[in-house]
């Protein structure tokens, strides 16, 4: 089965995963907040957060996100992710976006499916 994303970053620790992804089965006028999301994944229990979107700056080699749950830091080999509301901060390796698990893309593409109106 072919997916319906393709990833665009993939950062993670033993714990969790943090993806953004674009749909490829959307049609082209579907709004940019729609195709491009970002996932937090939890590795243990497999539960997807899509992360709210607020804004984005780089500078260099330097990427940085800001989300409603917390802000990412990331260059090419590592990055840190900080959570808004309890603090918790995790820090990340840049495992690229053709590293992904198969059990992360299949439970992406459930996620995905489960939302699609």
């Amino acid at each position: 089965m072919k997916s319906s994303f393709n990833c665009l970053y993939h950062l993670e620790n033993g714990s969790i995963s943090i993806l953004e992804i674009k749909q490829t089965d959307l049609h082209a006028q579907a709004p940019k907040s729609d195709i491009y999301k970002w996932l937090c994944v939890d590795k243990a229990s497999g539960k997807i957060v899509q992360l709210i979107f607020n804004s984005m700056d780089a500078s260099g080699d330097i990427e940085e996100r800001y989300f409603e749950q917390g802000y990412l830091k990331f260059n090419r080999e590592t990055g840190t992710f900080i959570e808004k509301f309890n603090s918790a901060q995790h820090q990340l390796i840049n495992a690229g976006k053709d590293n992904l698990n198969p059990e992360i893309t299949l439970s992406v593409d459930r996620f995905l499916k489960a939302y699609k109106i």
